[in-house]
């Protein structure tokens, strides 16, 4: 059998390898991780990757699906989300940190509903590293002055102050606004 260099940089799987000898997870659970990132050749490959989070449920979902359809047109980026990453991990934050650890931009479409992406908003801003490559593409609601709440109304103030919050209230406005993205 030929010996066939691995897609994914060193330095990244040192790093992810470093980070899951300091969590106590199995060995199952290790080669699913390190099988994941090697999943991830065109983060590699390219000049821009975009890991974009937000909601799950139907409507959102295709809304998520539009930014990412627009981010790929780019010559040279992939852009994807996290249920495009193979593999059912316990540790969901775990999957999160090394896939944002590797990418170029992290994208956040931010609507009001229940099943949004609030832990990974906290990590944005609380991490230094993710902060200064993240993105949220906020939506605006005409009929509501505070639908997100307080915690979040403060993350999204963070985003503002850094040039990088980007309102929209119409699927049209939401794809242009992933076109300003970087």
């Amino acid at each position: 059998m030929a010996d066939e260099e691995s897609p994914v940089p060193e330095e990244v799987l040192t790093s992810a390898t470093e980070r899951l000898d300091e969590a106590e997870i199995t060995l199952a659970d290790n080669e699913e991780i390190l099988h994941a990132l090697s999943e991830l050749t065109p983060v590699y490959e390219t000049e821009r990757s975009y890991f974009v989070l937000g909601n799950y449920d139907r409507d959102p979902i295709r809304r998520l699906n539009r930014v990412v359809d627009r981010l790929n047109r780019r010559q040279d980026a992939y852009a994807f989300r996290m249920v495009d990453i193979r593999g059912e991990w316990d540790n969901s934050i775990q999957k999160f940190c090394l896939i944002a650890d590797v990418v170029t931009c992290l994208v956040g479409v931010a609507e009001k509903e229940p099943s949004d992406f609030l832990v990974e908003q906290g990590l944005l801003v609380g991490t230094n590293e993710y902060f200064a490559k993240s993105h949220v593409l906020k939506r605006e609601y005409e009929d509501e002055e505070h639908p997100f709440g307080w915690m979040q109304d403060g993350v999204f103030e963070l985003f503002a102050e850094a040039g990088r919050l980007y309102r929209w209230q119409t699927e049209e406005e939401l794809v242009d606004a992933a076109a300003e993205l970087p």
